[in-house]
């Protein structure tokens, strides 16, 4: 039931995620740090109940390209109430190896697809073998 109940908020969180926390941070990225490896960041969003995290990876690719990985999960907030773990233990919060998190590949992709859209990614996303999806998109630091 819980299960259920949160997989339905992530769909209907999907794409105010992309749109208010995650390309914002690409672009703050972006402009931070205009050359070179890449950067990171991780953001989230959510409520009372559950927080969605996404780990955030943009690097300049091509000239006028920039390369973006993201992964996503969700720390349930009523489960850490109920165990006494309130809030959540900062590991929760992070991927391996910094953190506990286990990446949700429904989720990734279906924020990396609202993402693509926005951003008018060049090519459907691909996986990376670090449990991220990545994107293509034009420079545009609007």
């Amino acid at each position: 039931m819980l299960k259920a109940r949160l997989d339905r908020r992530q769909r209907v969180y999907t794409e105010p995620m992309a749109r208010a926390v995650v390309e914002p941070a690409v672009l703050k990225l972006i402009r931070q740090y205009p050359r070179g490896r890449p950067f990171s960041t991780t953001v989230t969003y959510g409520g009372d109940d559950f927080s969605m995290c996404a780990h955030i990876r943009a690097q300049r690719a091509a000239p006028g390209q920039v390369k973006i990985a993201l992964a996503c999960w969700v720390v349930n907030m009523d489960t850490a109430r109920y165990f006494g773990d309130n809030p959540p233990a900062r590991e929760e919060m992070c991927l391996p190896p910094e953190g506990t998190a286990q990446w949700d590949e429904d989720l990734t992709s279906r924020v990396i697809g609202h993402l693509a859209a926005r951003m008018n990614a060049l090519a459907t996303a691909l996986p990376t073998t670090d449990d991220h999806l990545t994107i293509t998109v034009p420079l545009v630091l609007t």
